[in-house]
């Protein structure tokens, strides 16, 4: 891929981009109404599941009522054909609590994988529609990290935690209610807690939400640390920069560690103090039910239940306050998901875009200057013409402005002042989609996909049959080293390509790219970093690469340059010189400078 020169974020200060965790609310009731709405495609699944969760909660209320009745009409009366049967019921009241139990679980985890497949689908087809600036300027592992980490955060929050929130809350409901019809004194005994439980409540819900908005923002960089540290393994090694770039990750895995450490204390500080507060209410109970008892205002029965359902009125309080801090980091990791989901492509398609069909390719620039960022141009004023099936080479120190003439022509970026027109039409004003169906690019870095061989030449047209790849490959120069390896067209291409060696990749990439026939080929100087073996073969598919078509050529090499019609000399932005090699070397200026100096020779 064609880079800029605005330079990539690091993990560090992705990770600051994201704002200070102190700016997010407790509740947001807009993002949790967003995040529902991920669960309408499973709308009718989820009501099964709600169904389910009903049915659940309503055979655990039902159980301690049918032990009373057991000790209070069976075993004190000595009923044993009543016991009998009561007991049976018990029974098949806790199979079917058990039966809804595990079928709201099956539906959720299918569920759960449904939501999981299509938020991660949506998000991956909104990275592609994203423009190369955004990728240029962000780490690969935040990204990774927002699509893995995050959506699995806000997936165990729709699926499981809101049916569970449900059905705690229904079965709070329902044990309140029970508890009052069986004896209001005791009832209001047990409830006694309550004011000191929602104090806890509001202290531990003012801090929670912080505390997960910081842990989804310290995973991401670990991530982004890992992704950048492994793609740069090599000048890592080369550099003995081994122990430094240990203690930077563990500085960014112990502020993860800190942050979740943090964000456990929230939560392992306000559960205990549920439990205290449950066992108090037991205690509660216990003492004046008993005292009732005793003067006879109660049954023993009425005294079990109540135990029974003060132990069960705690659970869901249990329950949803660990659902909380799941919905925190949820809500956390939420804000992060639609906050790459908000991010808008940056070169969008214009409303009435055109498509191009045929294309001659003829590229103009008219007053074009660019800035990556404002008040740094770039391209400054640049005009010029490519006419249509001639090569031009683009020559000049490094950060001259080669490469991003060459981003504006494949309209990775858009001009900031003047206009880019290929036949006449303003890039502007045509879908992108068309006009890359017309261009190819050969990166100076050659890049391979995984899969084999045969897939990555016709990787622009994956319908192409092997024998119409076979003779590209020939055309290339390449089809006596494929046929070479063990799996011919079927070797599969390692990780990193490492199998192959540079120039193998680079006419790879060149069979790649001539496979979709472009009118307009951007070649980022395809015979830098190879051996001078591989040059010859190298040069050799590029003339047959450049032939019938307009060819932009980021020249490194003087054989290169020799090829071309025409040469631009770019310098600070502007383009200083133009016309033919031979020409601009009479004239012994910049270029003939240029050509002593950064490629090595000297001028014929």
């Amino acid at each position: 891929m064609i880079g800029t020169s605005s330079g990539q974020l690091g993990a560090r200060s992705a990770l600051r981009s994201f704002g200070s965790p102190e700016e997010g609310r407790v509740f947001s009731l807009q993002l949790a109404r967003r995040l529902l709405g991920l669960l309408r495609p499973s709308r009718t699944k989820m009501f099964i599941a709600m169904a389910l969760m009903v049915v659940a909660t309503g055979m655990n209320l039902l159980a301690p009522y049918l032990i009373k009745v057991a000790i209070d009409e069976h075993i004190m009366l000595r009923d044993i054909s009543g016991l009998i049967h009561t007991t049976l019921l018990l029974a098949v009241v806790y199979s079917l609590a058990c039966a809804a139990t595990a079928g709201q679980r099956y539906v959720l985890g299918w569920v759960a994988q449904s939501v999981l497949v299509e938020m991660r689908s949506r998000l991956f087809r909104h990275l592609q529609r994203l423009h190369v600036g955004y990728h240029d300027t962000t780490v690969v592992g935040i990204t990774v990290s927002r699509v893995i980490n995050d959506v699995g955060a806000v997936n165990e929050l729709l699926t499981q935690g809101l049916v569970t929130v449900f059905g705690d809350v229904l079965l709070l409901a329902g044990t309140i209610a029970v508890m009052l019809s069986l004896d209001v004194r005791l009832a209001l005994y047990s409830f006694a807690v309550i004011p000191v439980m929602v104090v806890v409540t509001l202290v531990f819900s003012r801090h929670a939400r912080i505390a997960y908005r910081r842990t989804r923002q310290t995973i991401a960089s670990v991530v982004g640390d890992l992704a950048e540290n492994i793609s740069g393994i090599r000048a890592i090694q080369a550099f003995t920069q081994e122990q430094r770039k240990r203690e930077e990750f563990d500085q960014t895995n112990i502020a993860n560690l800190d942050s979740h450490v943090r964000a456990m204390s929230v939560s392992f500080l306000f559960l205990p103090a549920v439990e205290f507060l449950g066992v108090a209410a037991i205690a509660i109970v216990l003492w004046f039910g008993g005292l009732h008892v005793i003067a006879g205002g109660v049954t023993i029965g009425i005294l079990v239940a109540f135990i029974a359902y003060v132990s069960q009125f705690f659970q869901p309080i249990r329950e949803l306050a660990q659902i909380y801090s799941t919905m925190q980091s949820a809500l956390a990791a939420g804000e992060q998901v639609f906050h790459l989901l908000e991010t808008e492509p940056g070169i969008p398609d214009a409303v009435d875009a055109g498509v191009l069909t045929d294309v001659n390719g003829r590229i103009e620039f008219l007053n074009v200057s660019l800035s990556y960022r404002a008040g740094e141009p770039v391209l400054q004023d640049l005009t010029f013409e490519i006419e249509p099936e001639t090569t031009v080479a683009l020559v000049g120190p490094t950060g001259a402005g080669k490469t991003s003439i060459a981003n504006l022509i494949l309209r990775f970026y858009d001009p900031t002042a003047g206009s880019v027109k290929l036949d006449g039409h303003d890039l502007r004003h045509v879908t992108q989609a068309s006009l890359r169906r017309h261009m190819a690019v050969v990166p100076q870095e050659p890049f391979l996909f995984s899969g084999t061989i045969l897939d990555n030449i016709r990787f622009g047209v994956p319908s192409a049959e092997l024998d119409s790849v076979e003779a590209m490959a020939k055309r290339v120069h390449l089809h006596e080293f494929i046929t070479s390896l063990p799996e011919g067209y079927r070797t599969t291409v390692q990780e990193g390509a490492v199998n192959l060696s540079h120039g193998q990749r680079q006419l790879i990439c060149i069979a790649r790219a001539l496979m979709v026939n472009p009118r307009v080929l951007i070649m980022d100087e395809a015979t830098s970093n190879i051996d001078s073996r591989t040059e010859g073969l190298v040069l050799s598919a590029m003339e047959e690469a450049l032939r019938n078509r307009t060819s932009v050529i980021i020249a490194h090499r003087l054989s290169t340059v020799r090829k071309a019609n025409r040469v631009l000399v770019v310098s600070d932005g502007r383009i200083v010189e133009s016309g033919a090699h031979e020409e601009l070397i009479r004239r012994n200026k910049v270029y003939a400078s240029l050509v002593r100096r950064q490629f090595g020779e000297q001028p014929p």
